[in-house]
């Protein structure tokens, strides 16, 4: 586990600022924290350097981009060694429907988030890329009706803005 970083009010002000709108100026960030904008400048370096921040993401809507239909896939792997996990997270990753891979505990070895163009793309993506793989043993899909953002991301204990 990482070891936590040391934050003040400010850093932890600024941290809720940029999950809420990472395009923000460090102008308009210091304004709206109280502090130069040449200091607020040096936290956010500080926070990237010590790995806190840990760049920009750009989000899209995979509906515009002709994949409304999302899903998350439950994947067994058996058997559960090494040299196949490796080989079998890249593929995984490369494959353009991928948005999310977490590796799980339980009956379960990995979920996949995947957006595709339908239903029949989504059958077409589970038959070619999983279940046609030898160390796949299982596949469960679960459709994804609806998502939701969550609330900026702050150490336990530490109230929101």
């Amino acid at each position: 586990m990482a070891d936590s970083a040391a934050l003040d009010p400010v850093d932890l002000e600024i941290l809720r600022l940029l999950q809420n709108d990472a395009r923000t100026t460090y102008r308009d960030l210091a304004a709206m924290v109280g502090i130069a904008p040449s200091t607020c400048l040096d936290r956010v370096a500080r926070l990237r350097r010590t790995g806190v921040i840990l760049g920009h993401e750009l989000r899209v809507d995979p509906g515009r981009l002709g994949r409304p239909l999302q899903a998350l896939l439950l994947v067994q792997v058996r058997p559960h060694r090494k040299e196949l996990i490796g080989p079998f997270v890249e593929r995984i990753r490369e494959i353009p429907e991928s948005r999310a891979l977490f590796h799980l505990t339980g009956p379960d070895d990995y979920l996949v988030q995947v957006a595709v163009a339908d239903m029949a793309d989504l059958q077409r993506l589970v038959l070619e890329e999983f279940t046609s793989r030898r160390e796949v043993a299982r596949v469960e899909t679960r459709l994804i009706f609806q998502q939701w953002e969550c609330g900026p991301l702050l150490p336990p204990g530490t109230a929101p803005g």
